[in-house]
């Protein structure tokens, strides 16, 4: 196994031009499944390419294994890719193309058998090793590319979208097979880009989630690092609380109104008042504010309403089965998502007060940095 370390890493494509990576430092543990994670242009697969070591670092320093291999090509990484697009050979048998890179690099016809043996029945393909690729589904073709890397034995694994190219069904699918197969294998630090944050709070150890949008100083630098669940439940700022998740989290503009020890007291645009149990930090009475809730967090308060309730009206309805969603406007037109068991009887305009649990509030202040919450 290897571990990888990022110290300061930056990347831009001309001298004086806008850097894509920004101050990237990160550390990937022995064994560890990290995600990278973010709107499409944020630099994710640019920085995976440099692990890999087909970009080259404008700054900083990359170390695998305790090794520094800023200067190394790809090669000499003791690194293993998979690529959005399988890149098979197509007139090469599935175990031709698991072997490729291992006869290339001089390894004995019986070692080269074994090792593709051994692969092929971890990636249940045994009976697909004398089939060319155009034989072969999507979710083949994508566990021959998994199959090709597994053979090198790596340190570390490199994932560039690999399952964008399946359908919902077959993504799934191939989701939990790549979770046990880190889980079965074990032998390599894993490292996935993805756009799709299912993929990211399932899979991952650690996701890392990279910034884009208005704000070029932060463009390609890191937003948030954590467990999945830490950046669902803690987001550091109002752009993980606006990534993470699905639906978002609800976000309405406010403005404060009143401070104490463990809470913030905002008014709402409509004019609702609602409470969150924060620390104030250095936020004052009369600043703007955003408070932010989870879909699911939503409580329905009774018809004569309750405090800090929101009042709002159903616009549109969503029946999944096991959940519902419904999407509501508050008197000022700011959107709010509810979520509720399957069965929920839900009507396009239905008028409805829902509450927000102190507890569960959440508050950005003007810089869309996260105040303290209070334990519970």
């Amino acid at each position: 196994m290897a571990g990888v370390q990022l110290s300061n890493i930056h990347k831009s494509y001309e001298p004086g031009g806008a850097e894509v990576i920004r101050d990237v430092s990160l550390d990937i543990a022995d064994g560890e499944f990290c995600v990278f994670v973010g709107p499409s242009g944020c630099g994710k697969s640019t920085l995976l390419r440099m692990v890999a070591g087909l970009e080259d670092i404008t700054r900083g320093e990359m170390r695998i294994g305790g090794n520094r291999v800023n200067e190394l090509a790809p090669s000499e990484r003791n690194v293993a890719m998979v690529f959005q697009n399988y890149a098979l050979y197509p007139h090469l048998d599935v175990a031709a193309n698991m072997a490729f890179g291992l006869r290339l690099a001089g390894m004995k016809k019986d070692e080269i058998g074994t090792r593709v043996g051994r692969i092929a029945k971890l990636l249940e393909i045994e009976h697909l090793l004398e089939r060319k690729p155009k034989a072969l589904s999507g979710g083949q073709r994508q566990r021959v590319a998994i199959g090709r890397a597994l053979v090198r034995d790596p340190g570390v694994f490199l994932f560039d979208e690999p399952l964008s190219n399946l359908d919902a069904a077959l993504r799934t699918q191939m989701r939990v097979e790549i979770a046990r197969l880190h889980r079965e294998y074990g032998r390599a630090s894993t490292i996935y880009v993805t756009h799709d944050q299912v993929e990211a709070m399932t899979l991952a150890d650690k996701i890392v989630l990279l910034h884009t949008g208005a704000d070029v100083a932060r463009h390609g630098s890191v937003a948030q690092v954590g467990a999945p669940m830490d950046l669902y439940a803690n987001p550091r700022n109002l752009f993980v609380a606006g990534f993470i998740g699905s639906p978002r989290m609800n976000l309405l503009p406010a403005t404060v109104t009143q401070l104490s020890e463990s809470s913030v007291t905002v008014r709402l645009r409509d004019g609702a008042i609602v409470t969150a149990a924060v620390r104030p930090g250095t936020v004052a009475i009369g600043e703007p504010v955003t408070l932010g809730v989870r879909s699911e967090h939503l409580e329905i308060a009774g018809a004569d309403g309750a405090d800090n309730a929101v009042a709002c009206r159903v616009q549109w309805v969503e029946q999944l089965g096991d959940t519902t969603f419904a999407y509501l406007d508050t008197p000022d037109g700011q959107k709010l998502v509810l979520r509720l068991p399957g069965e929920t009887p839900m009507h396009v305009g239905d008028a409805l007060q829902l509450r927000v649990p102190p507890q569960r509030a959440h508050l950005f202040d003007e810089q869309g940095m996260a105040l303290q919450r209070c334990a519970a």
